[in-house]
C-alpha cells in the first residue's frame, strides 16, 4: 500500500487528471460545434458576440461536401471524449490486462486525433485570418471558430503532457505523418472550393482572379451596368466568393467589366481592403447585419447579397430597357 501511495505521489497531478480534463475540454467542444451545427441546420443566426461569425459561417469555407464544417468538428469532439473515457469503463481490479491494452490504444488515437485535429484548425486559422480578418478587420473574426481552435490546441498540449510517452521518436514520425496526411487531405477538400475555374483572362495586375462569368451580356445588362457605374454604384466583394460570381453571371461577363467592383480580399486582383475596412462599419450601422460579400452601395444605400437585376435597377432609379436575360 505504502508503495502505492508513493508512486502516485510521484506521479504529477497532470498525468492523474489528463483524461478527464481531456474529456472536458473536448465537451466543451462539442457544445461549441453543436451549437454552430444546429444554427447552420435550422438556418437561423449564431448568437456571437462579435459580428463576423455570420460572414464567417456563411462562406464556403465552412461548408464541406454539402455539410456544414462544424458537423465534422462535432463527430471529432465526440471521437475524443470517447477516447478520453473509454478505459474508465474496465475496472483494472477486474480486468487490468484489458484496461492496460484500453489506455495504451487510446492514447495513441488522442495523439492522432488531436494532431490532426490541430493541423486542420490551423489551416482554417490562416483562412479566417487573411480571407476575412484581414480585409474586415475585427468584422471578420468568429470567435467560435476561435474557440474551436483553441480547444483543439488543449487537447494536443494536455495529451502530449498527460503521459510519459516512452519513445519520443516513434511519437514524433507518428505525429508527422498524421500532420503531413492532414494537410494534404485538407488542401485537397478545399482547393476547388466550388468547382469554378479562374479567370484566366483576368491577368492585368498581380493578385488572383475571381472566376470566369460564362454568361453573355445583353444590351438591358450593360446599360445597367453602365448607369450603375455612373451613379457611382460599387459592389464589394472578394475573388474567391462563389455569391460574388453568382451576382455577376447575372450581368454577363461584358457587363460585370463595366461596373464598379471593390475587391476586398488583400490578395486578390486591384485589391482595396482599405476601402472595404471603412466601410464595413457603416454598412453595418444601416443594415443591422454584419458586412458579407456581395454588398452593394447605391446612391448612399447598402445592399447585402445577391440582388436581382430587377432590383438593382429599381434602386439606383434606372430607366432603361429591362429586358435582362438572366433572372
Amino acid at each position: 500500500m505504502s508503495d502505492l501511495l508513493s508512486r502516485r505521489r510521484k506521479t504529477p497531478w497532470i498525468q492523474q487528471w489528463s483524461r478527464p480534463i481531456l474529456a472536458a475540454i473536448a465537451v466543451l467542444g462539442m457544445l461549441n460545434t453543436g451549437y454552430i451545427t444546429l444554427t447552420k441546420l435550422s438556418e437561423t443566426a449564431a448568437a456571437c458576440p462579435t459580428e463576423g461569425c455570420d460572414t464567417v459561417l456563411a462562406s464556403p469555407y465552412a461548408t464541406v461536401f454539402g455539410l456544414p464544417l462544424s458537423l465534422f468538428g462535432l463527430l471529432a469532439y465526440t471521437a475524443m471524449a470517447g477516447f478520453a473515457l473509454a478505459p474508465f469503463v474496465v475496472k483494472p481490479e477486474q480486468n487490468r490486462p484489458l484496461r492496460t491494452k484500453l489506455e495504451n490504444l487510446t492514447w495513441l488515437l488522442l495523439f492522432v486525433g488531436a494532431t490532426a485535429m490541430l493541423v486542420f484548425s490551423g489551416y482554417l486559422m490562416s483562412i479566417m485570418f487573411t480571407k476575412f480578418v484581414a480585409p474586415l478587420g475585427m468584422q471578420g473574426l468568429c470567435l467560435f471558430c476561435v474557440a474551436s481552435a483553441l480547444f483543439a490546441l488543449a487537447l494536443f498540449v494536455i495529451t502530449l503532457l498527460g503521459r510519459s510517452w516512452e519513445d519520443l521518436g516513434q511519437l514524433l514520425f507518428v505525429g508527422t505523418i498524421v500532420a503531413i496526411a492532414t494537410l494534404v487531405t485538407t488542401l485537397g477538400i478545399y482547393a476547388p472550393i466550388d468547382g469554378r475555374q479562374p479567370d484566366s483572362t483576368a491577368q492585368t495586375s498581380s493578385g488572383q482572379p475571381g472566376y470566369a462569368i460564362q454568361n453573355t451580356s445583353g444590351q438591358a445588362e450593360i446599360a445597367l451596368a453602365r448607369h450603375l457605374k455612373q451613379i457611382g454604384a460599387k459592389m464589394y466583394g472578394a475573388y474567391w466568393c462563389p455569391h460574388c460570381h453568382d451576382q455577376k453571371e447575372l450581368f454577363g461577363k461584358e457587363a460585370a467589366a463595366i461596373f464598379n467592383y471593390v475587391e476586398c480580399a488583400p490578395d486578390g486582383q486591384n485589391s482595396q481592403t482599405e476601402v472595404c475596412q471603412t466601410a464595413a462599419p457603416k454598412i453595418e450601422e444601416q443594415t443591422k447585419q454584419p458586412f458579407a460579400f456581395p454588398t452593394w452601395e447605391i446612391n448612399g444605400r447598402y445592399y447585402r447579397g445577391i440582388r436581382s437585376l430587377e432590383e438593382l435597377a429599381t434602386a439606383s432609379g434606372y430607366t432603361g430597357p429591362t429586358n435582362f436575360t438572366q433572372r
